[in-house]
């Protein structure tokens, strides 16, 4: 089913009969990605007395209760209140979700014992004002990410300098393949957050960053459109379903 989507700043023809997600599902087994030292997520169904809320147990529905951290065990939105003192809800900092998205891959560099994203590699293939979102690939890229253990890995993280040339090309909706932007263990600095968000200086409040996504292999690098959608919590971060439509060549 072709399409035409009206932007803010440019109309894009797209195919909406083919969606590309982009988001990690959520299970409540060892198959669930972790991060930040916590526990497995927990799908179990309500259990009161000899009831056991589950149709093969005999209930009539099954009704299970969710144990997550949106953080540590799937694909999150957040807004720049995941680092402020005052409370500000993903769900203020998020009020479009259609936007001109560009997929770049990029293989880390080595920086002592550490593995980043630098600013170099960024301005090879972004330029300022092109899309609104970036979705970042890192390489190598296998489904095992969709899985993966992070805690105490000291996972790949982008540079100060290259989150803000990021905010600098108009990136307002940063998207991820890994836990966090930052790096693993850093002594609380999240020096990407705060570039990205220019906090504390002056807080870009409607701009967004997404973690813990997986982009196929087969999606080549370059210019889509993203539909970003998150479930309604009333929290600094919520999951969230990222999902990239093909722009056809009219």
């Amino acid at each position: 089913m072709k399409t035409t989507i009206q932007l803010e700043q440019e109309e894009l023809l797209v195919d909406l009969s083919k969606p590309i997600d982009i988001s990690i599902t959520l299970r409540g087994n060892e198959n669930n990605p972790i991060a930040w030292y916590v526990d497995q997520p927990k799908i179990e169904p309500v259990i009161e007395g000899k009831w056991i809320a589950k149709v093969s147990e005999g209930s009539s529905v099954n009704f299970n209760n969710i144990a997550f951290n949106p953080h540590a065990h799937t694909t999150h939105t957040e807004s720049y209140g995941h680092i402020s003192e005052e409370f500000y809800s993903i769900n203020k900092a998020l009020k479009q979700f259609f936007f001109a998205a560009k997929v770049v891959s990029l293989v880390p560099e080595t920086l002592g014992e550490d593995f980043v994203f630098s600013k170099k590699q960024l301005e090879k293939s972004l330029q300022k004002n092109e899309v609104e979102a970036l979705i970042i690939r890192t390489l190598p890229n296998t489904k095992k990410k969709k899985k993966r253990k992070y805690s105490h890995t000291n996972w790949p993280y982008l540079l100060e300098e290259t989150a803000t040339y990021i905010r600098e090309c108009g990136i307002k909706h940063l998207l991820i393949d890994l836990p966090s932007v930052d790096k693993e263990k850093d002594d609380g600095e999240l020096l990407a957050h705060r570039a990205f968000w220019n906090y504390p200086e002056n807080p870009r409040k409607d701009a967004t960053i997404t973690e813990l996504i997986y982009v196929p292999n087969k999606v080549k690098d370059g210019k889509y459109l993203l539909n970003l959608q998150i479930a309604s919590f009333k929290n600094d971060a919520a999951p969230s379903k990222p999902v990239l439509y093909k722009i056809i060549d009219s």
